[in-house]
């Protein structure tokens, strides 16, 4: 393996500054939602001292769970989240391919959400069983919307897949958000996002007042820690995937990288505003959803794009 890689995966973009960046952004999510509610909200290290406290927990294992499966789901979903990071940031940073596409990137996100169901149903608890099950269902919801919004850009670059390819496409022709194809998927994508991340109104799975938690009920200590980052550092990956998808990407030259962080911000802001401003719905509402509106929508995307709209 070349040295690069290695700095590409432990440093940057990947497990350092994803992680870094992620319990960050996870203090702007808290902070925003605070003032929703009029409430100052926590200082800005509060989700490092939360995360190191867990670390140095103890783990309790229900004694009639799965043990291993219940230790290693969190720890393969965090590498796969590091995986994920490096791959999109490599090709948003530094017009690089790591050797991997979005088709990789599509098969990674969803080894995620089955570790977050195999944890879930290892537990031994039947909230932490049901929060698993929900967990399926809304991957089957909202997995066809994202596959078919993430064509739109493979359609529109000259049908390409490599990520780095994709991105020169819009630094030559221009973004793909300013054409009706590309702002129509770039909208479902969000929503798209916001149900893979399980943020309210698709905060299904976890449901507090209902399953306490739902998949994570009974982690504790290191394993709930992970879980936890996991979850910020998702706040990074998946805007990201956006902007090199269909905004065009970063260019950190000058004013370039204040505009960089206005769009970056924009988005998770965006994503914090949905999620503070919307009851949970049912899993046969956002089934509903992203079946009969979210998905015929893609199509249409893509028929648009096919057209060069």
């Amino acid at each position: 393996m070349k040295p690069e890689f290695v700095f590409y995966l432990l440093v940057f973009p990947g497990l350092l500054f994803t992680s870094v960046l992620g319990l960050l952004i996870g203090w702007v999510d808290r902070k925003v939602t605070a003032r929703f509610t009029y409430r100052v909200g926590p200082p800005l290290f509060q989700n490092f001292n939360d995360f190191f406290k867990l670390l140095g927990k103890e783990t309790i294992i229900v004694k009639e769970g799965v043990h291993s499966l219940f230790i290693v789901a969190p720890f393969i979903a965090f590498g796969v989240m590091v995986l994920i990071s490096a791959i999109i940031g490599t090709a948003l940073f530094y017009q690089y391919d790591l050797g991997a596409d979005i088709i990789v990137v599509m098969y990674l996100l969803m080894i995620y959400s089955v570790m977050i169901i195999l944890g879930g149903a290892s537990t031994g608890n039947v909230y932490s069983s049901v929060g698993a099950g929900r967990e399926i269902k809304l991957l089957l919801a909202d997995e066809l919307a994202f596959i078919l919004i993430c064509l739109v850009p493979i359609i529109k670059s000259g049908y390409q897949i490599k990520l780095d390819s994709i991105l020169m496409a819009q630094v030559t022709n221009g973004a793909f958000i300013g054409s009706f194809s590309g702002l129509i998927a770039f909208i479902i994508g969000i929503l798209c996002i916001q149900a893979k991340m399980a943020l309210t109104p698709f905060s299904i799975p976890e449901a507090e007042t209902e399953l306490v938690e739902g998949p994570l009920m009974e982690y504790s200590g290191p394993p709930l820690a992970f879980w936890k980052l996991n979850q910020l550092m998702m706040y990074v990956a998946f805007p990201f995937l956006l902007i090199l998808l269909f905004w065009g990407g970063f260019e950190l030259i000058g004013i370039g990288i204040l505009w960089a962080v206005l769009k970056y911000l924009s988005i998770v802001v965006l994503m914090i505003i949905i999620k503070n401003t919307n009851p949970r719905i049912r899993i046969d509402t956002a089934l509903h959803f992203f079946w009969k509106i979210a998905t015929p929508l893609a199509f249409i995307a893509i028929i648009l794009a096919v057209f060069g709209y």
